[in-house]
């Protein structure tokens, strides 16, 4: 009975303040006491989060900002074309007079002949696609050639690109040692190793007298960074003559220059009459990266034995 009679006042006293008209000046200072309690709600939410979700916010954040800087890099490279396309179409024009047929204009308002557009067009897509060396990849992962991994040094590990799920790191980004044996040359797509020193072991696509090298690397104005201080500088080239195994022969050493042009091909020092089917690759040191160097991409010519 006391219990109901307890239910009954509060329940009494809950219509009384319902029905009561508060002055408005109360009114709206209950309004801004509830406002300020949602958001000291929200605040301890967000201060509650799963270490996990701010990780991926995190994540989040830094894709967005590698989206913003490669839209940067395809804005300056299309302008590059354009005017590569400008300075062609000039020289065409001084070089040979305008064709009767369809016209279009430039940029500048000058008539152009459509045919010679297209001409101009398809010659610069030829060039951009075009290999700079001209010569056969032995070292060509499509062609065969693989990395031999027990001969290779151990991968370079940065837990910055682990993937996490709820704050359990399951899986690594780093890209694997054969990614140095393909075309695909982009920032970032590089086999990384720790320190300056280090050496991998590569298989050929067939046995070779091998005759030159080629290093590759990407410029510091296509760099993320703008910097390339994890480039390969001092490096040598080994050959191996039975089944990537035993005695190896020195084919030279050289300097791979990151002031000078991406893709640089160095001569071998010393030259073989008998064919081989392995080169070891040793990265003697890097231009001032504490940490890691990085590998872009690594070429292998020569004469096929089937040639000689």
């Amino acid at each position: 009975m006391l219990t109901l009679t307890f239910l009954l006042v509060g329940f009494r006293n809950h219509q009384w303040l319902k029905e009561t008209q508060f002055p408005q000046k109360y009114r709206q200072l209950y309004a801004v006491v509830a406002e300020y309690g949602t958001r000291l709600y929200d605040y301890q939410a967000r201060m509650r989060m799963p270490r996990g979700q701010l990780e991926l916010l995190k994540k989040e954040s830094q894709a967005l900002e590698n989206n913003f800087r490669e839209i940067l890099l395809l804005i300056e490279q299309m302008d590059l074309l354009r005017a590569l396309l400008r300075d062609m179409k000039d020289g065409a024009d001084h070089d040979s007079g305008s064709r009767p047929g369809d016209v279009t204009q430039d940029q500048n308002g000058a008539e152009v002949p459509e045919e010679e557009m297209f001409t101009l067009v398809n010659y610069v897509l030829k060039k951009l696609r075009e290999d700079q060396v001209q010569m056969a990849d032995y070292a060509l992962k499509s062609a065969g050639a693989s990395i031999v991994e027990s001969e290779t040094s151990e991968s370079y590990t940065n837990n910055n690109t682990k993937l996490y799920w709820h704050g359990i790191g399951l899986l690594n980004h780093e890209m694997p040692p054969d990614i140095i044996l393909q075309p695909d040359v982009h920032p970032g797509k590089c086999w990384a190793f720790p320190g300056s020193q280090g050496h991998i072991l590569i298989r050929l696509a067939r046995k070779i007298i091998p005759m030159s090298v080629t290093m590759e690397h990407i410029s510091e104005k296509v760099s993320p960074s703008r910097n390339t201080s994890s480039a390969p500088k001092e490096f040598s080239v080994h050959g191996l003559m039975k089944r990537c195994e035993g005695e190896e022969i020195f084919l030279g050493q050289f300097v791979y220059n990151k002031t000078e042009t991406t893709i640089q091909t160095f001569d071998l020092q010393h030259e073989i009459s008998e064919s081989l089917l392995c080169v070891r690759l040793k990265i003697l040191s890097n231009w001032g990266h504490p940490n890691y160097t990085c590998l872009y991409r690594f070429r292998v010519h020569g004469i096929p034995r089937d040639h000689t």
